[in-house]
């Protein structure tokens, strides 16, 4: 975890704290917008201050960034922070090997980093008049869709579960295909968010939803629950625990998923446990699931972000394509 109360500028930290606790972002989101921010702010104070340009990076303080610096700021000097980041931002600053230049998804997303904060200047404490960068674009970003098992492959991915953990890791993987959960999800579940048929999960943003549980998904609980080993301590309420009696953590969810996709046969380095987020909602959107539905289920915020899913290959689009009835006139012969 970032302190960033001890590395910030107070007109930082008020916007880190904002985003904290007014709008309950995670730490981690809160620690990419600091990390983003304090290599922006590095970089204006190297590019107008000639003596930075030969200090290291991570020496260059930003603790003397006021609101009277940020005034300053012009358009041109963020299509020159975005030159900067496209050319010359080592891609993994601590490695002699690194390459230069980071991708337009990662350029995206500083951008909107910024944006964030300039509209937090503007509109939410009216520090500046006028926002700098309403104009600036994102860079356009390939669009390509999700990867995700078929229905058979999930079947084999299931079936082919075994080892010591063998409930354990059936009823994980059952609840990522059938329930969407992210990782984040299903590693902080506690035994008392099983209610009946339903689970309450905490998602992004510290948002509870509730997603119910099909017969599958209540027949693995079952009998995981069975075999669950009651522990004291910390973890004592975690609903999936590790071998060391220790709440499940991410990294162990990441290795029994490749561990199994293995064993089935499938392509480990293809898929992970995210890949099986979109399994959920493919299949359900296959098999004729209303898409805001399936917005509910997987606890996206914005519904074109489960559009996406209704653009993967789907039968009914076959069927469609072939009822028309233009689809049987061939080509004339020459």
């Amino acid at each position: 975890m970032i302190n960033y109360r001890d590395e910030s500028p107070q007109i930082l930290c008020d916007f880190l704290s904002y985003h904290e606790t007014i709008k309950a972002h995670s730490q981690k989101t809160v620690d990419e917008y600091f990390l983003d921010l304090r290599n922006f702010f590095r970089y204006m104070k190297q590019s107008r201050d000639r003596s930075l340009r030969n200090k290291p990076w991570d020496e260059i303080s930003i603790m003397d960034i006021d609101i009277q610096f940020i005034r300053t700021i012009t358009l041109t000097d963020i299509y020159g922070y975005l030159t900067y980041l496209s050319r010359d931002r080592a891609q993994q600053p601590n490695s002699d090997r690194t390459a230069y230049g980071l991708s337009a998804a990662t350029r995206a997303r500083k951008i909107a980093t910024l944006r964030s904060f300039f509209n937090y200047l503007t509109q939410k404490v009216h520090l500046l008049e006028s926002n700098p960068i309403k104009d600036l674009d994102s860079p356009k970003l390939m669009k390509t869709l999700p990867r995700y098992l078929t229905l058979d492959e999930s079947m084999e991915l299931l079936e082919s579960v075994d080892g010591p953990n063998q409930e354990r890791d059936y009823c994980i993987l059952t609840f990522f295909l059938n329930c969407g959960l992210r990782i984040s999800e299903l590693i902080g579940l506690d035994l008392g968010d099983v209610q009946d048929d339903a689970l309450r999960v905490l998602g992004k943003g510290n948002k509870v939803r509730v997603v119910y549980l099909n017969d599958a998904c209540k027949a693995a609980l079952e009998r995981y629950l069975a075999v669950r080993r009651p522990i004291t301590g910390r973890d004592q309420n975690a609903l999936f625990l590790s071998s060391r009696n220790q709440r499940i953590s991410r990294s162990n969810v990441h290795a029994l998923v490749k561990k199994h996709l293995s064993q089935a046969g499938l392509d480990s380095a293809r898929y992970s446990a995210h890949k099986l987020r979109h399994t959920a909602a493919t299949l359900m959107l296959q098999n004729g699931v209303d898409v805001k539905a399936v917005q509910e289920v997987l606890g996206h915020e914005h519904l074109n972000t489960t559009e996406i899913y209704t653009h993967i290959d789907n039968e009914a689009l076959r069927v469609a394509a072939r009822a028309n009835p233009l689809g049987r006139v061939k080509p004339p012969k020459k």
